[in-house]
């Protein structure tokens, strides 16, 4: 069992439905992420995963349950500043007009993030983490391949500093060699601080094993624990 001061992201009883109500998409799950996690999950393609992980973001509405922060039960009005600390990387996210660095740039225009304040040198040593020179935040965002718009989204997350990454097979339009410049990435995140955790939608065997200590399974919308692998 978790130790309860450690944990961060959990959930009691969520379910979600089809938009029509005749299909099960979530079955009513419980689930507890705490400090450190480094969390995978596998199952088959249509198994609910992406439908779980924007649950837990709380990027779609719940037919049922709760979702709770530090074990506080997250309302409407509590959404925006859940939302700093839990961040949501889609497979293929969304990018705006303009160039990567303008993408980079477009989190500290909102309201959330005022209080911060874009830091260029910050984000080169992140683009250079990523395998990418600096003449990568000039390019337009238009001409970015899928794996390039994935390390951008990915960059536009880690400079906001959440405590918490869902990420949605974040490395599935990646060559190998940049497929482990940000899983490297991602790791000296984790490390760079104690109460933070992370989850993968990974549909690569090996990559679960380098990338993750617990091992979900989902199929049917049905959530289970499956073999936890070790540390690295």
């Amino acid at each position: 069992m978790p130790h309860t001061d450690n944990v961060l992201l959990s959930t009691s009883g969520v379910t979600r439905r089809s938009t029509e109500g005749d299909r099960t998409l979530l079955s009513p799950t419980d689930f507890t992420l705490c400090e450190g996690d480094r969390v995978v999950i596998a199952g088959p393609a249509g198994s609910g995963k992406s439908v779980f992980m924007r649950t837990l973001a709380l990027l779609d509405r719940l037919d049922g349950g709760v979702v709770a922060w530090r074990h506080a039960p997250v309302g409407h009005h509590d959404i925006p500043a859940f939302r700093r600390r839990v961040s949501y990387i889609a497979q293929r996210p969304a990018m705006i007009d303009g160039s990567v660095e303008d993408n980079l740039r477009y989190p500290f225009s909102l309201k959330v993030y005022r209080d911060l304040a874009f830091r260029h040198e910050a984000t080169i040593g992140l683009v250079a983490a990523a395998g990418r020179g600096a003449d990568f935040l000039g390019k337009p965002a238009g001409d970015l391949s899928g794996g390039e718009a994935q390390i951008t989204a990915l960059i536009r997350v880690l400079q906001l500093d959440p405590e918490v990454l869902l990420l949605d097979e974040p490395t599935a339009a990646l060559d190998p060699a940049s497929t482990r410049d940000i899983e490297a990435l991602i790791d000296t995140w984790l490390e760079g601080g104690s109460g933070r955790a992370a989850i993968w939608i990974s549909h690569n065997d090996a990559q679960a094993q380098r990338v993750g200590r617990r091992h979900l399974f989902m199929n049917g919308g049905v959530l289970r624990e499956s073999v936890e692998a070790s540390p690295r």
